[in-house]
C-alpha cells in the first residue's frame, strides 16, 4: 500500500526539523546584526520542483536555495552524485564548521525526491489526469527578516502544474486550498495541527537562525551595497506619442524604488514598470516609463532610491548634445567652404593681374620662397 500524501508531508517535515535542529545546536551564529552596514531586509528561500518523466517511469526533483538573490546550494536527483552541492564560494566554510551539514542536507533531499514521486501520482487522482502527461509539483518555503535581524515574515506553499495549490496560514495554523483538488489535501492536513506547528516553528525560528549564519559566512558578497547608475531617455511612438524611461542598473541588493513625478507629484497610476532583473554580473537592473504629450517632458523627474545612495537621485531628461562626430563633420564642412572661398579669391586675383605687366610682391617679414611656386615669384 502506497503512503498517503499526508504521511509523506509528515515524513518530510519531521526529517527537516530534526536535521535542522541538530545542526542548529552545533552551529552557533555570531551576532552579525550589530553591524551598521545592514540596512535592508534579508531572506532565505528554498525552491523545489518535482517533474514527472512518463518516458522513464519516474520523476526528477530539483531544489535550490537562495540567500537574498544569491543561489548558494542545489540538489538534483538526476545528477550523478545525487548530493546537495554548494553554489557559492563562501559555502566552502561549511566544511570546516559542520562536517555533517552536507550529508544531512543530502539525505533530506533524497527522501523528499522519493516522497514527491508518490505525491505526483496522488495528485493525478485528485485531478482525474492520466499518467502519460508531464506534471509538476513546486514548493517554496523560507523566511525574511528586518534590518535588525528580527523575524518579518515566513512562507510555506505549494503549486501544481504551475498553479497555486495549497499554502500554510501561520496565524490560524490551517491550510488555504486554491482549488477543489487541493481541498483533498486540506482535509487531511488541517486535523494534524502538529504539522502546521512544525512548519511555523521552522520559518519563524530555525530559518531565521540559518539565515543569520549564512549572512555571516557570505557577508563580503551578501552584505555589500552597490549604488545604481541611472539615466533618463526619451522615446517616440509611431503615432507621435512620447514616453520617458528611467533606467537604473549596476545596483545591489535588488530592492530599489523608481518613482516618476510630474511637477513634484508622484505619477504611480501612469507609470509602467518592469520587474527587477539580474544584470548578469551579480548586480540588478530596473526601469520605469511614463507617457505624456509632446512638449511636457520638462515637467517630469525620476526619483531613484536605494540603500547604497546617501540621498535619492533626481533625474530629468535632457536633449542630447550633438555627438563629437557631428561637430567634426560640421567643422570640416565650414573649413571646406572657407577654403573654397579663399581659393576662388586667389584665382580671381590672378585673372585680373596676369599678362598685363603686374608683379607678385612677397609680404614683408615673410620667407616667401619656402614652399612657394617659382612661377609666382618671377616678374612677367
Amino acid at each position: 500500500m502506497k503512503p498517503s500524501l499526508l504521511s509523506l508531508f509528515v515524513l518530510g517535515v519531521v526529517a527537516l526539523t530534526e536535521t535542522r535542529a541538530a545542526s542548529r545546536r552545533e552551529l552557533s551564529p555570531s551576532p552579525v546584526w550589530t553591524s551598521p552596514s545592514l540596512k535592508g531586509s534579508h531572506s532565505l528561500r528554498y525552491f523545489g520542483t518535482a517533474m514527472s518523466r512518463p518516458e522513464l517511469g519516474d520523476s526528477q526533483f530539483i531544489s535550490v536555495g537562495y540567500v537574498d538573490d544569491q543561489q548558494f546550494v542545489r540538489f538534483d536527483s538526476s545528477s550523478k552524485s545525487q548530493r546537495v552541492e554548494p553554489r557559492a564560494a563562501w559555502m566552502d566554510q561549511m566544511d570546516e564548521e559542520d562536517r555533517n551539514y552536507w550529508e544531512g542536507q543530502t539525505q533530506i533531499n533524497r527522501r523528499t525526491a522519493q516522497s514527491y514521486q508518490v505525491n505526483l501520482e496522488t495528485l493525478l487522482g485528485y485531478y482525474n489526469q492520466s499518467r502519460g502527461g508531464l506534471h509538476t509539483i513546486q514548493r517554496m518555503y523560507g523566511c525574511e527578516v528586518h534590518p535588525d535581524g528580527s523575524f518579518r515574515k515566513g512562507f510555506w506553499q505549494y503549486a501544481y502544474d504551475g498553479h497555486d495549490y495549497i499554502a500554510l496560514d501561520r496565524e490560524t495554523l490551517t491550510w488555504t486550498a486554491a482549488d477543489p483538488g487541493a481541498e483533498n489535501t486540506k482535509r487531511k492536513l488541517d486535523p494534524e495541527r502538529s504539522i502546521a506547528e512544525r512548519y511555523k516553528a521552522y520559518v519563524e525560528e530555525t530559518c531565521v537562525q540559518w539565515l543569520k549564519k549564512y549572512l555571516q559566512m557570505g557577508k563580503d558578497v551578501l552584505l555589500r551595497t552597490d549604488p545604481p547608475s541611472a539615466r533618463v531617455s526619451r522615446h517616440s511612438g509611431p503615432d507621435g506619442e512620447v514616453s520617458l524611461r528611467c533606467r537604473a542598473q549596476g545596483f545591489y541588493p535588488a530592492e530599489i524604488s523608481l518613482t516618476w513625478l510630474r511637477d513634484g507629484e508622484e505619477q504611480l497610476q501612469d507609470t509602467e514598470f518592469i520587474e527587477t532583473r539580474p544584470g548578469g554580473d551579480g548586480t540588478f537592473q530596473k526601469w520605469a516609463a511614463v507617457a505624456m504629450a509632446p512638449g511636457q517632458e520638462d515637467r517630469y523627474s525620476c526619483r531613484v532610491q536605494h540603500e547604497a545612495l546617501a540621498q535619492p537621485l533626481s533625474l530629468r531628461w535632457e536633449p542630447e548634445a550633438p555627438s563629437v562626430w557631428v561637430i567634426v563633420g560640421v567643422t570640416a564642412g565650414v573649413l571646406v567652404l572657407v577654403t573654397a572661398v579663399v581659393a576662388g579669391a586667389v584665382i580671381l586675383r590672378r585673372r585680373n593681374s596676369g599678362g598685363k605687366g603686374g608683379a607678385y610682391v612677397p609680404a614683408a617679414d615673410k620667407d616667401s620662397a619656402q614652399g612657394s611656386d617659382v612661377s609666382l615669384t618671377a616678374t612677367a
